[in-house]
This record gives structure tokens, sequence and C-alpha cells, in this order.
């Protein structure tokens, strides 16, 4: 607790600078988390404790509380990667509702921060990879003994465990890896932890590798091609521009994860799923042959203390977004909206599985309200806009080209 209280302490002592957007590149060590400035001013950390507070206490007050509406603390990812743009995007897809007055995305160490962030009351929203959302549910690895009262709001695209090898490695399968030279990602890494995980369901541990690099994609990749590296795991969206330039070099082979592989990943850890690459999408490596690999959602995750009517009303808002044309970033197209509500491994917060059985109910997935419905056709309420950005602009001031959709707009890799 000691530890948790200095980390407080600074992330509200360096707030300024996360408002303006500041934050890591985008790297997916989970070891510099703790280092990140994920914090935000407190006096707007206070006044959204207590908006959430006053409308969580006692029956008289929910009635009164529902009305005002609240200011949101968005906590994301690293400038550099997918989290913050997609923050981008939905800050104006919220704040066109009545029930928030404002969103405030920050850039952020990801995952383990922003559950760390939304425990201490400085993040009310937030996105988080699967496994670290588990882990922080159940009180595991990094939050031993502290299960963080997060609820969540949606499922996301998710982050594909790609593995791949040269051609003249002769590498076909996990089992292959043994005595290998193999790149894990780095250390305390998203990528290292699937590396681990699948190396441990094949019955294999570092110890049987010839060699064990720690390095990140673009370093993987460079390795590969000069032949210092025989394979390299990859835990991102699809496609990963790192293996598209690998292949334009080198030949390789797409290593499946698969067979008693797979059923041993899943039955140990709830939080993969199975994922297959196609052949023949040319958005997708155009494989000559598909891949069945596994994958870790990717999630929108609330605060236990948000009000039920402000939950369901941004569930409902991301939804019909996801169903518009205005869809700006390209992670947000690789799932389909009707499954924002599976395979979920944090509790669903009840505003939003209020919206999900309306749903079911109106037998349509695809149309969840008139009033939503037309602010996210155009994704911002403009009498409410506080700046001259649409949430496209905001976009692209985060993350450049990779803004509009594009194939390599969810490549860099995990900041879980």
């Amino acid at each position: 607790m000691m530890l948790r209280t200095g980390v407080l302490v600074a992330a509200l002592g360096l707030s300024g600078a996360l408002l303006a957007g500041c934050g890591d590149d985008g790297s997916d060590s989970e070891s510099e988390e703790a280092t990140q400035n994920g914090g935000s001013s407190s006096q707007a950390s206070e006044e959204q404790t207590s908006g959430n507070a006053s409308g969580t206490n006692g029956e008289g007050d929910t009635q009164t509380a529902s009305a005002e509406p609240v200011s949101l603390i968005f906590g994301t990812g690293g400038t550099g990667g997918t989290y913050y743009p997609i923050g981008g995007a939905l800050k104006g897809v919220f704040e066109a509702s009545d029930l928030v007055d404002d969103v405030q995305v920050v850039s952020t160490g990801a995952s383990v921060q922003n559950i760390n962030n939304i425990t201490d009351g400085l993040n009310q929203i937030a996105i988080v990879m699967s496994d670290v959302a588990y882990d922080a549910v159940n009180g595991e690895n990094q939050f031993d003994g502290e299960p963080a009262d997060i609820q969540a709001l949606a499922g996301l695209y998710p982050n594909v465990v790609q593995v791949v090898a040269t051609e003249e490695s002769g590498i076909d399968s996990i089992a292959d890896l043994e005595g290998k030279r193999v790149g894990v990602g780095k250390v305390g890494s998203g990528v290292e932890q699937s590396a681990q995980k699948v190396l441990e369901s094949a019955d294999l541990s570092y110890d049987d590798l010839a060699q064990v690099s720690h390095t990140g994609y673009a370093d993987s990749v460079t390795s590969m091609s000069n032949g210092n590296l025989d394979a390299a795991f990859f835990t991102s969206g699809v496609p990963n521009s790192s293996i598209t330039g690998l292949m334009q070099s080198t030949d390789i082979t797409f290593v499946p994860v698969s067979g008693d592989v797979a059923d041993k990943l899943l039955e140990a850890y709830p939080y993969y799923e199975t994922y297959t690459l196609p052949a023949g999408a040319p958005e997708r490596y155009d494989l000559g042959e598909e891949v069945d690999t596994v994958a870790i959602r990717n999630m929108l995750i609330v605060s236990g203390d948000m009000r039920d009517d402000v939950a369901e009303e941004l569930t409902q808002r991301f939804h019909d977004y996801l169903n518009s044309e205005n869809v700006s970033v390209g992670a947000l197209k690789q799932f389909d909206p009707d499954t924002m509500n599976q395979r979920l491994v944090a509790p669903v917060h009840p505003g939003a599985e209020a919206f999900y059985e309306t749903l079911t109910s109106n037998g349509d997935s695809s149309s969840s309200g008139d009033s939503a419905s037309a602010d996210a056709g155009d994704g911002v309420d403009k009498s409410k806009q506080t700046s001259a950005e649409t949430p496209e602009d905001n976009v692209e001031a985060a993350e450049g080209s990779e803004a509009s959709g594009g194939e390599n707009a969810q490549d860099k890799e995990p900041q879980s």
C-alpha cells in the first residue's frame, strides 16, 4: 500500500503533462508502466469522484444525480500505440451525450496503470487487455491480494498471437522451437507473457531454447532478416506492419498455435480465444493457407461505482458508433459490434448489461435507440463540441496516417 500511495502522489504531481497528451512511445513493456504518468489533475479527479458518488449513495440521491452530467478521465496508452487514438475518437462520441459534460483523454502506460488509476480514482474509463483485467479482478500476479473493482462496458478488437519463423529454420510447429533462437518480446511485456504461456502449453521453457532474445518487433525483424533469429513472437492486431515488412525481404512461415497446445492454453487461461489468420486476404498478409492461432481481446472498462445511467449511455453510444460509417481507427473495424458483450473476463457493469438486454429484447443488434443513433451518425454533437477538432481530427493528431483506419493502425506492441 505504501508503494501504491507513492505512485498516486507522483501521478497527481505530474498530471499537467498527461492532460497535454504526453506519455510513453507505444512500448509494450509492463515493467515501464509503473513509471508512466497516468494521472490527471487532482481537481478533475475529485470532481468526478464526487459526481460518481452522488449517483450511487442512496435512493434519494440517485434520481437527482442522474440528471447531472459527469466528467470522465479516459485512460489509454502511449501516444504511438492504438489505445490513445481510440480514446480520441470516442471522446466526441461520449461528449455528445447530455449525461457527459467532458471527457479528458490521457496517455498512460496502458493496462496495468489504467486499472491502478481507476482503483485510485484518477480514471473512470479505460482500455485494457483481457489478461491484465483477469488478473486484476481475481487479485493475481501484479494485483496479488488486491483485486480491483473494475467492470466491463464492452469487448474490443483482439491482440493476436502471431509466431513467425524464417522458412530456412524448418520450424512448422511450436514444438519445433526447441533448440532454436527465438525472440520473445521485451521483458515483462504482453508479448513475453504470451510467449511464455504458449511455450508452457507445448511443455517447453526458455531452457529448451538455444537463445532467448528479449527484442521488440523492430529488433526481432532485423535479427530474423540478418539470420540471427529463427523465430519471434508478435502479439498485436492484424496485420502487423513489422511482419509485413519482414515478408518483403525474407521467406517466412506463420507457425500455428493449435491442437493440444491451443487446448491447454484455452483451458488454463480463460482470456484466450481461438483466431484464424485467413487465406487469400490481401489486407491480412495474403496467406496461401489459413493459420490457426489464439488471441487476447482488449476491453473497455469503467469504475465499479459509475452510475448505471452513464454506463448504459456510454455502451449504447459506443455500439452505435461502431455501426456507423464514421469509425476512424482501423482497430475498431477488426471485430463485430454484435460480439461486444461476449467473452468478457470482468463483470459486466449493470448499466451496460441493461443496454445489452435491449438488444436481445428488440431482436435487432444493429440499432439501439434513436437519440444515440442520431448523434453517432456524425460522431459529435456540434453544440457540445469543446474544441475545433472532431474525433477524427483527434485521431490524426495522435497517430498521423494511421488515423484513417489503414492496415497499420493497430500493429503497435501491446500496451498491457
